[in-house]
């Protein structure tokens, strides 16, 4: 059972082992939230973790910031938040843009993270589905006009895509300051082709998880084999392997988790 609480001025979801082994901590996507994961929070194969997410502020119902934070700030905020929760070293999963503020938390904080999960994060242009549609607009044009179509095709879209869904309820909660400049930042991060290189300079062990139907693509992928970092696939599951393919994912999850147990 996921319990929710607010801690530190953030919206957090909690699922406590009774018989501790490590403690996993989630960090959602670009316009997402917690609410995304609880599935893969939840998962039976997985009891035996504790299992923290929290909503990054102007996500999700973490209260929207005065002004929007940047990915750098997000990790040394998540960084604050697990020390006042004396969690210790955690098992680090981040997806997509998740993925992203991971990196930035392992390389400012290597001390936090004993293993670091990167699922479907950015790597080249080619990931940046979303990012790249918001980033295209003015701020004015995106927040008066663009925001509310761009959320309406995600709904249509999620009536055949039952990620999307998620996706849509996470686009009504966000701030579109944040999100905004959030995709401006992953754009600009993603066109420079140095996330590869900077997951391979990690101190922290890493693996990259992909969905291989629909998940990243093949550039990127050719830029993680550069640098040498361990790449699973998610059989038949795209950007969201943990909602497309829950059990195979969870899988991945615990055998990743294996290979690096102290």
């Amino acid at each position: 059972m996921t319990s929710q609480r607010y801690f530190n001025g953030m919206h957090m979801r909690i699922a406590q082992a009774p018989a501790q082994r490590d403690t996993i901590f989630y960090i959602h996507g670009l316009g997402e939230s917690g609410l995304c994961l609880e599935g893969i929070m939840g998962h039976q194969l997985l009891k035996g973790f504790t299992h923290l997410s929290a909503d990054l502020p102007g996500y999700g119902k973490s209260p929207w910031p005065e002004e929007p934070l940047s990915l750098s700030r997000y990790a040394d905020l998540l960084e604050e938040h697990l020390s006042l929760l004396n969690a210790g070293q955690i098992v680090l999963v981040g997806h997509s843009m998740g993925g992203v503020i991971g990196t930035l938390l392992c390389e400012r904080h290597p001390e936090r993270v004993r293993l670091f999960i990167d699922v479907e994060g950015n790597i080249s242009l080619e990931d940046c589905t979303f990012s790249c549609i918001i980033a295209a607009h003015g701020f004015d044009e995106f927040a008066r006009s663009d925001f509310g179509r761009f959320r309406d095709e995600i709904y249509e879209r999620g009536i055949r895509e039952r990620a999307l869904r998620l996706y849509h309820a996470g686009l009504l909660m966000c701030d579109p300051r944040s999100i905004y400049a959030n995709s401006l930042e992953l754009v600009n991060l993603s066109e420079s082709e140095e996330l590869a290189g900077r997951l391979g300079s990690l101190k922290t062990p890493v693996s990259y998880v992909w969905g291989d139907t629909g998940g990243t693509g093949e550039y990127s992928l050719g830029l993680l084999r550069a640098r040498e970092i361990p790449l699973v696939s998610v059989q038949d599951a795209g950007h969201w392997p943990f909602i497309d393919q829950p059990d195979a994912c969870a899988e991945t999850i615990l055998d990743i988790i294996g290979r690096f147990d102290r």
